[in-house]
């Protein structure tokens, strides 16, 4: 359970209790909007059509997804407390680069290989919790150290490679964000 103190809680008590049930599903909702958002995010990246709404909703979901992620009790600062941090680092860089230097000169390329990053990571921690829950995964891999797992993030990273560098180039010979 995860308590906080509430000055101004109704319930006559100054205690609110999160239930761990509850929290993965707002993390859970939280990741696979992020998930969409962000593809289309990386999708406007290489077409002359870009949505302000889906990059903030992107960047907004993302963060709070790698930010509820922290919630989650485990034994110490362990692997998934890591991709945490590199991708609210990527996604800051993304968020600097877009509003404030507003893709200005190399922020432009910095904000389109930041996206793509931040995407990437919300996709390792997809297939990581997709052999972790789903059976027919898990039987393949059920300690996470199996080929049929490295494989598949392997796969993940390649393909997000070239669509970064791709993504990176495109944007880079755009015309201005439009603000759709």
């Amino acid at each position: 359970m995860i308590q906080w103190h509430c000055r101004h809680c109704r319930s006559g008590g100054d205690t609110v209790i999160l239930d761990p049930s509850t929290l993965t599903g707002i993390h859970t909702l939280l990741s696979l909007a992020a998930l969409t958002t962000g593809a289309l995010a990386v999708l406007g990246l290489f077409l002359a059509w870009e949505s302000v709404v889906w990059t903030t909703l992107f960047l907004a979901t993302a963060t709070a997804t790698s930010a509820t992620g922290f919630l989650f009790s485990g034994p110490g600062f362990g692997p998934s407390h890591w991709v945490g941090v590199l991708s609210l680092i990527a996604l800051l860089f993304a968020v600097i680069g877009r509003y404030g230097y507003r893709l200005a000169g190399p922020w432009r390329r910095t904000y389109a290989i930041c996206v793509v990053i931040a995407l990437y990571f919300l996709v390792f921690v997809a297939i990581a919790q997709a052999f972790a829950k789903a059976p027919a995964l898990h039987a393949l891999a059920p300690t996470g150290s199996e080929p049929p797992f490295a494989i598949a993030q392997a796969v993940a990273l390649v393909l997000f490679a070239v669509v970064g560098f791709a993504a990176a180039r495109a944007f880079r010979y755009r015309g201005a964000f439009s603000a759709r």
